[in-house]
């Protein structure tokens, strides 16, 4: 079920899988992602467990309040507000997180922030501290030169030449596991079809919350599962590491030949362990 919820001053969209009657998994989604990116076969399986699942699109993607590219109107810390106020809106007390990349710092954020409404925390694809922490492993070294490279700005006007861009950029993310270039272009089209304007998910590189937590995790009590791809070329698996660790009796599930993602392969590993860490009281 899809709609618009007013949340702090603006309007995001999200989806609902299963019976509210049972323990609420929010979704949070990464950097520039709309809800899309929780596949539907990802979110039907959890809400088989049964759990009450939540997608949402972040401020500037998808069908959420959205703004010019390049002028936001807004701030990281509202990215980390909005999870709160979809709770408050649909009067959730408290939900388990999941989140991924910059979603994933924003459960963080919430754990040590707030952690009287999170009923667990799952973390993938993300780190304690970003990548400039000399303690941890930097991006790989075909990621970083792509940072440097002065590619042209997309067209967002020509949709086939946009999809293609998105692909070659997803790709650099991509681990080891085979690359389903149509199912993924697939997922890119519906999503870019969907978006007031796709071009405005660029704004949250201007504003994404730091992740700069690492001197907090050890404070956090909810009990925490971390996913982590032992291909992810953003966060080399050290990042996972330093999570788990730091968190006291998280669980470190590493996932084989992922990258920055949890992808299908990854599934029947994944989900399981979602379910297993949400059952907690």
């Amino acid at each position: 079920m899809t709609s618009l919820l007013p949340v702090n001053g603006v309007e995001l969209c999200i989806d609902t899988f299963g019976s509210p009657a049972d323990p609420a998994i929010l979704l949070i989604h990464g950097g520039s992602a709309s809800m899309d990116h929780w596949e539907p076969e990802f979110c039907e399986r959890l809400a088989a467990g049964p759990r009450y699942v939540i997608r949402y699109d972040h401020r500037d993607t998808g069908q959420s309040t959205t703004y010019e590219p390049g002028n936001p109107k807004y701030t990281g810390a509202d990215l980390v507000a909005d999870p709160l106020g979809i709770l408050d809106a649909l009067k959730i007390d408290k939900a388990h997180l999941v989140g991924l990349s910059m979603g994933g710092a924003i459960v963080q954020q919430l754990a040590v922030e707030h952690p009287e409404r999170v009923a667990s925390m799952t973390v993938a694809a993300t780190s304690p501290s970003g990548v400039s922490d000399p303690d941890l492993p930097p991006p790989t070294e075909k990621l970083s030169a792509s940072f440097s490279e002065e590619a042209p700005p997309i067209d967002w006007s020509d949709t086939e030449a946009a999809l293609d861009r998105l692909i070659e950029d997803d790709r650099l993310y991509a681990g080891t596991l085979p690359y389903d270039e149509p199912a993924r272009r697939a997922l890119y089209a519906h999503a870019f079809a969907r978006s007031i304007n796709p071009a405005s998910a660029t704004n949250h590189w201007a504003v994404a919350p730091s992740g700069a937590l690492r001197g907090y995790l050890a404070g956090i009590a909810v009990p925490a599962l971390v996913l982590h791809g032992t291909e992810d070329p953003l966060f080399p698996p050290a990042h996972g590491e330093a999570i788990a660790r730091e968190i006291p009796n998280a669980r470190l599930v590493l996932l084989e030949g992922a990258g920055h993602e949890i992808p299908r392969p990854t599934w029947d590993t994944a989900i399981p362990e979602i379910l297993a860490i949400t059952a907690a009281k």
